[in-house]
């Protein structure tokens, strides 16, 4: 079994359901007590909150490949960093260690693909929403179309995400938003929705609408088990 290292902390809640998923899926596969191998570095996610809303990427980028360094040096044999936006850099923390990366669009991306699905809405930060980091690996990678909300629909989201989700606050009005503007993206032609924060699942579930939803934080968890289980 390798060892699975977890960039974490943004939020820690989310990170919470990455080790539940990673540890119940290894069971899953293993049966008995088995449980996954891993370690976790976290981080302070006001230090990284404050760094993103004031641009200061190159500071944020140095947190995420120290962390990655140091999950390395402890033993890790791959990384996963444990939040979307944080993609973002997801290049230079890979250029910066010795051992694979798991992007968590690629893993996503391959969900979408073995569906036979193409045209795909996209939910998350403002952050990768917006820029082209996440979306334009989606497209240019993996052909897929991708289908953003309108900028009004974007900041309720991303308000959601940062003001409730990342606080561990649940509301109903705000569930009622978000399923609203996920009807919207089927309006406009999306065969399906990534919930590409991994925050957004604490929220909202397959249950909750009538479009089949990619939770990237499920899929990613998932896909690292399996790398972890592979000879």
């Amino acid at each position: 079994m390798k060892t699975i290292g977890m960039i974490g902390g943004m939020s820690w809640e989310s990170s919470l359901e990455y080790y539940r998923i990673i540890n119940e899926k290894t069971r899953e596969k293993l049966g008995a007590l088995h449980s996954a191998k891993s370690l976790m570095y976290s981080v302070d996610f006001e230090e990284i909150k404050n760094l993103q809303y004031c641009g200061n990427w190159k500071e944020a980028t140095k947190i995420m490949i120290e962390a990655a360094q140091r999950l390395e040096k402890g033993g890790a044999d791959f990384v996963i960093i444990c939040t979307n936006t944080m993609h973002k850099m997801a290049e230079s923390v890979q250029n910066s260690i010795g051992i694979p990366l798991l992007h968590i669009a690629d893993a996503t991306a391959e969900r979408i693909k073995s569906q036979g699905l193409k045209k795909i809405g996209l939910l998350g930060t403002k952050f990768t929403m917006e820029e082209d980091f996440y979306k334009e690996r989606l497209i240019h990678k993996h052909g897929l179309e991708v289908i953003i909300p309108s900028p009004p629909d974007r900041q309720i989201i991303h308000d959601i995400i940062y003001d409730e989700l990342c606080l561990g606050k649940i509301n109903h009005p705000s569930k009622v938003q978000y399923i609203q503007i996920i009807n919207k993206l089927v309006d406009r032609g999306s065969e399906a929705v990534i919930l590409g924060c991994t925050e957004i699942t604490l929220l909202l579930n397959q249950e909750d609408v009538n479009v089949l939803l990619f939770d990237t934080t499920k899929i990613h968890a998932e896909t690292a088990v399996e790398i972890s289980l592979t000879k």
